[in-house]
């Protein structure tokens, strides 16, 4: 029997994890775990986060809101980045054929300078260590949400390009898919993001989550008068936790005289305590026992190196340097 696809993708420990991460690519980490490597990407964190209390408190958050979730570490390998010392290292020999141009291009990269953030070489250089992340452990499909297609398209020029420049199949090419077709909307109504103060985080609730729901951004259209489901952020939020039933049933009553989206604003809020309510009872034992959650990125650690040490080791040989 052939071995399954290896999964892989990291998320960054830059503040509370929050519904577009969850449903660009954390759902579809939950739902992909068996041979697959799920990481913390707190090298990443660096570009941005220069405070390492807050490090390593997002670190540790990061992992309790995993496990959580329901990702299993006797199913996946989930890790820190930063325990794999190996990343580094191949980072390095991928810079080595890595063209300025392709660089350059990065999407990403324009918009956080456009958004205040130094222009360090480390951010410059994020797509090759994200890369170094991806081609270390052999993946073969990337979870990712629509804003980090463009990095996984670098990954495989990178990895082409090195395994054209000495001659050998180093890495492999790897494919990935999306979690949400379109970014998850936020408060405000653009991309749900941290960056944009815009967020709501999983594991909010009571009256905190609720005022959150209640501010997220809609139009002046007065109570009897119909909606227009399709360009209202709250049905847009609506549709990612509810069934198909409940969608039509939402979309049914935007239609209605006397509907107003303080109703629909409700209804989002009650899907969103129940979708996460067995996540928050488990999340509140793992906050009891930290050593069980240290001690399952350790392990979790050393299985990533032993296939880290593998692929890098093919890596300097095709290079000369072993």
């Amino acid at each position: 029997m052939s071995n399954p696809q290896r999964y892989l993708s990291g998320v960054q420990p830059s503040g509370l994890l929050h519904l577009g991460n969850y449903f660009g690519a954390i759902r579809q980490h939950i739902l992909n775990q068996d041979n697959a490597f799920y990481f913390i990407a707190n090298y990443h964190a660096l570009t941005t986060l220069r405070d390492a209390v807050q490090l390593r408190q997002h670190t540790h958050d990061v992992a309790v809101t995993y496990l959580a979730l329901g990702l299993d570490p006797a199913r996946a390998t989930f890790f820190r980045q930063s325990d794999v010392p190996e990343v580094t290292e191949l980072t390095w020999l991928l810079l080595t054929v890595t063209g300025m141009g392709l660089l350059e291009r990065a999407v990403s990269y324009k918009e956080k300078k456009e958004r205040g953030i130094a222009a360090t070489a480390g951010l410059f250089t994020y797509p090759v260590l994200m890369a170094s992340d991806i081609l270390i452990y052999d993946a073969d499909v990337v979870p990712v949400g629509s804003d980090q297609v463009q990095h996984l398209e670098m990954t495989r020029d990178i990895a082409q390009t090195f395994n054209n420049t000495f001659e050998r199949e180093v890495f492999k090419l790897p494919r990935y898919v999306l979690g949400t077709p379109v970014p998850v909307p936020g408060l405000d109504g653009q991309k749900m993001s941290k960056s944009y103060s815009n967020t709501i985080p999983i594991f909010e609730k009571g009256k905190a989550l609720k005022s959150l729901v209640m501010s997220i951004k809609t139009d002046s259209t007065p109570l009897e008068e119909p909606k227009d489901p399709d360009n209202c952020n709250v049905f847009a939020l609506y549709k990612l936790f509810a069934s198909e039933q409940e969608i039509a049933q939402m979309r049914d009553n935007y239609g209605k005289s006397g509907y107003g989206y303080g109703h629909a604003k409700k209804a989002l809020l009650e899907l969103i305590d129940a979708h996460f309510s067995e996540a928050h009872k488990r999340r509140e034992a793992l906050e009891k026992d930290p050593d069980y959650v240290e001690d399952i990125l350790r392990e979790g650690g050393r299985r990533a190196r032993e296939a880290a040490r593998q692929v890098l080791e093919r890596a300097r040989q095709a290079c000369g340097i072993s």
